[in-house]
């Protein structure tokens, strides 16, 4: 064809249909990505347990259907390795934990305002967390130095280490706001992009927080309820392009069943997650110190037991296209500490603080006049039990507290009088060594009986002793044996200053974290209004030492045993 032969609109056009005959064909739209998978590793309520608990977790015992075995796990040198090896299964992975990190922790990490805990979590790689009740222990000021580093502020900078960098993973604190400028404390979420597609992880604490700590160190804040707070920001999500979304949350349920189950669950995050939005597909949770594995109301709800005893692994499908969670899936595994390990990196870290926790443990905090037996008389009570429940009664006045109790489980040794008299740290950690904040709460009258009636029933019945808890001075009770279970408390006999307690009254009473929880089965506790979160347990016995240093054994005449 002769092109120059044609006019110009018709060879303007042949050209054209030459070249496009001559060109390539376009190349094939690329195929939609498939599906792939992202792996979070989930913590909860590690309590600076930075040594293997005592106990490790209860399991139950599938070689003998109906028991229960204990199994040695946790620590953060085995923790650490557990995370390591299953991160290497999937390159997508992150850390994530539901609060409660530090706070009421052990000896080791509670001499150094938590600062070894926040280390050895940086190198675990934690990368977000929600704030539990526990972070706001020792203030506002003092989480967010946790947060942001330096050193305390009237102690300075701790050695080994002076330069406290403070934690390089994000605290999440959706719900609670700083009423003087309006927004929120920490960053409401925190977005991570998996080969692209975005993921969201909202974190919170529980509503409730500002009647589980002294009100002094949440002043200015407001916690604001945690549906509304969640399903507020999924649409601001949405706006962003984000489609999968994972709720880091401090407040949890308790289940029936063993640490991979979920039967019989109830409490508050039962009805979180009934009322939540939809599109929050995964529900990583804490608070109570229990295990579970669970589907409630389409939502995957976790929780990892409690001082670094499990680690959840949670595996989601993403589908790049949409970006939404099409598939998810969860296992807690135990922390083995005869699998997993000591990692030594963590143990580097560890060792320098070891060494500075054994000087500051042979301090001496003041004479005594007596050694304090463990032992108990007739009616259940010891002379250090009893000393224990006036020190937290004595801790907890200014929260109007008339009566403490102690679990005499929670009283390891006795203390000896030395032979230079000097009662030293050590000493009071070994008879005390959990480390529990006290909690006050109101029980009506009727509580308070059912309580005492308590000490022989469920969990706490064992023996004809059952578990007798000590009573602070002024609160006194007779107990008969034969009696029949639910009323061998003498009626009558329960008096506080001389009056007999009045079951529509309302009194406040001081116990230890564990048993505010529940714990040794006295369940009725957690029914407990009001409740003030004061100092740690061992801190209140040190405190009543030093300002008796007269403090000697005195007559077991609090609880009397009829027969």
């Amino acid at each position: 064809m002769n092109i120059r032969r044609l006019p110009a609109a018709l060879a303007t056009l042949a050209a054209a249909l030459l070249t496009a005959c001559a060109a390539p064909p376009p190349a094939a739209a690329p195929a939609p990505a498939a599906p792939f998978q992202v792996e979070i590793l989930a913590l909860n309520d590690f309590h600076g347990n930075l040594m293997p608990p005592l106990g490790g977790i209860r399991i139950q015992d599938g070689e003998h259907p109906g028991r229960w075995r204990s199994v040695a796990a946790g620590g953060a040198e085995h923790l650490a390795t557990a995370i390591a090896a299953l991160k290497a299964k999937n390159p997508n992975h992150i850390v994530v934990a539901a609060g409660d990190l530090i706070g009421a922790s052990p000896l080791l990490s509670a001499l150094f305002h938590d600062e070894p805990t926040v280390r050895a979590l940086n190198l675990m790689g934690l990368e977000v967390s929600a704030v539990g009740n526990h972070e706001f222990d020792k203030g506002t000021a003092e989480l967010l130095r946790m947060q942001n580093g330096g050193c305390h502020p009237t102690q300075g900078c701790n050695p080994p280490q002076p330069v406290f960098p403070g934690a390089a993973w994000h605290y999440l604190a959706a719900s609670t706001i700083v009423k003087a400028t309006g927004k929120t404390l920490f960053p409401p979420y925190y977005i991570k992009r998996f080969q692209g597609v975005p993921v969201a992880f909202i974190g919170l604490t529980l509503k409730e927080t500002p009647l589980m700590v002294v009100p002094s160190g949440v002043a200015g804040l407001e916690f604001r309820d945690e549906v509304g707070t969640v399903n507020a920001l999924v649409p601001e999500l949405q706006r962003q392009g984000v489609q999968a979304i994972v709720l880091l949350i401090h407040q949890g349920g308790i289940p029936t069943g063993d640490y991979n189950e979920c039967p019989g669950i109830h409490g508050p995050i039962v009805d979180i997650a009934q009322r939540l939005d939809p599109a929050v597909a995964v529900i990583i949770s804490g608070h109570t110190h229990r295990a579970y594995n669970c589907r409630i109301a389409g939502h995957l709800v976790t929780s990892a037991d409690k001082y670094g005893t499990l680690v959840t692994e949670i595996d989601l499908t993403l589908d790049p296209r949409t970006g939404r969670i099409i598939g998810d899936q969860a296992t807690n595994v135990i922390v083995d500490d005869a699998v997993y390990g000591k990692d030594p990196a963590q143990t580097a870290l560890l060792a320098p603080y070891e060494k500075l926790a054994v000087v500051q443990a042979r301090r001496v905090v003041g004479p005594i006049a007596g050694a304090l037996a463990r032992a108990t008389g007739p009616g259940g009570e010891s002379p250090l039990g009893q000393v224990l429940a006036d020190a937290q009664l004595a801790a907890t006045r200014d929260a109007g507290a008339r009566i403490a109790f102690m679990n005499p489980g929670g009283i390891r040794a006795a203390i000896a009088r030395p032979a230079d008299g000097l009662v030293r740290y050590e000493d009071l950690f070994a008879a005390q060594p959990f480390y529990n904040n006290l909690v006050t709460m109101t029980l009506s009258g009727a509580q308070l009986l059912q309580l005492l009636e308590q000490q022989w029933g469920g969990a706490g019945g064992e023996g004809e002793h059952g578990r007798v808890m000590m009573v602070s001075r002024g609160f006194s009770y007779a107990w008969d044996a034969q009696r029949p279970a639910g009323s061998h408390v003498v009626p009558g006999s329960a008096r506080l200053d001389g009056a007999a307690i009045d079951p529509a009254a309302d009194y406040r009473i001081t116990v230890n974290a564990f048993m505010a929880s529940g714990g040794d089965g006295f369940s009725v506790l957690r029914q407990g209004r009001d409740r003030r979160t004061g100092m740690m347990d061992v801190d209140a016995l040190e405190l009543y030492v030093r300002q008796h240093p007269d403090l000697a054994p005195g007559p077991l005449d609090r609880i009397q045993r009829i027969h």
